[in-house]
């Protein structure tokens, strides 16, 4: 198995960012210096993926721009002599080879993948949801990458959340037998979106996933589902095989306010820059005494 093409999702309302999402992306918004759905891509690049496919939806062209070369910014840059700026700009549109496609309809996750069976044909491939952060000291996707290899299966990634917030996910079903110690184990089965008293685990799917092409065939078979969508974790129950991955980590999911303030204080104490991480250690304390 080589997986060499991530697909990346991102053609959501973000309606629990409203209205700030009314005319922006909910990927674009900013964590510390950049947009959410960088620090994805730089992700997929971390695993080694360098084709990468957008899937966006109607006003996501800012993403494009994004990601896109800008001459006339570039030119003020360098005739300010802003020379480190210049840089980081520059990166942004080179960091790899980025494709759009863009969903005509939003019908859930899983009609936005089917998107993307032209672009990835008959490989396996990694998908990264494009409003999740997920920060580790070794990329998540590369992980997951390394995994499927190694099993030559589809994988998932996995969190243990609080049995509250089990009806927000797709969970996962392991058999009795599973050794969640091991560094892939077995997936009998999923459920989205269960009620608590019927969740077969409080193992969350994150957002991170590689997939065999199969799924490309099970998702046009899918029904709609929760919601009146199509529902990517219906088609991942028909997959031959599927293991889970632990996440070793923290995940921001940048869809709702809560996390999205979260990752901003967490990632700013976490970084390297030392004058910020000193300004938010200082109103840490500043809110917390009040």
């Amino acid at each position: 198995m080589d997986v060499s093409t991530a697909v990346i999702p991102a053609a959501g309302f973000g309606t629990r960012f409203l209205p700030v999402t009314k005319a922006q992306p909910k990927e674009m918004m900013p964590v510390l210096d950049k947009p959410t759905i960088q620090y994805v891509v730089e992700e997929a690049v971390d695993a080694g993926i360098e084709d990468i496919l957008i899937i966006t939806g109607r006003g996501k062209q800012s993403i494009e721009r994004h990601f896109d070369k800008s001459y006339e910014l570039e030119a003020e840059l360098q005739a300010a002599g802003k020379i480190e700026l210049l840089e980081r700009v520059r990166e942004i549109a080179g960091l790899a080879d980025i494709h759009y496609v863009r969903q005509k309809e939003r019908n859930g996750l899983g009609d936005a993948v089917l998107y993307a069976r032209d672009h990835v044909g008959d490989e396996p491939f990694a998908l990264l949801l494009g409003d999740t952060i997920v920060e580790s000291s070794v990329s998540c996707t590369a992980k997951l990458v390394d995994q499927a290899e190694r099993h030559e299966s589809s994988i998932i990634s996995l969190e243990r959340v609080p049995w509250e917030r089990v009806p927000a996910y797709g969970v996962a079903d392991l058999p009795d037998d599973a050794n969640t110690d091991q560094s892939a184990f077995p997936v009998q089965d999923l459920v989205e979106k269960p009620a608590r008293e019927d969740a077969p685990s409080n193992l969350a799917i994150t957002g991170r996933y590689v997939l065999e092409p199969e799924v490309f065939d099970f998702l046009e078979e899918t029904d709609p589902g929760v919601g009146g969508e199509i529902q990517l974790t219906d088609a991942l129950r028909q997959l031959s095989s599927v293991r889970g991955v632990e996440l070793d980590g923290d995940r921001f999911d940048i869809g709702n306010i809560p996390d999205w303030l979260r990752a901003n204080i967490e990632m700013a104490l976490h970084h390297d820059d030392g004058e910020m991480n000193e300004a938010v250690d200082g109103l840490v304390r500043e809110y917390a005494d009040e």
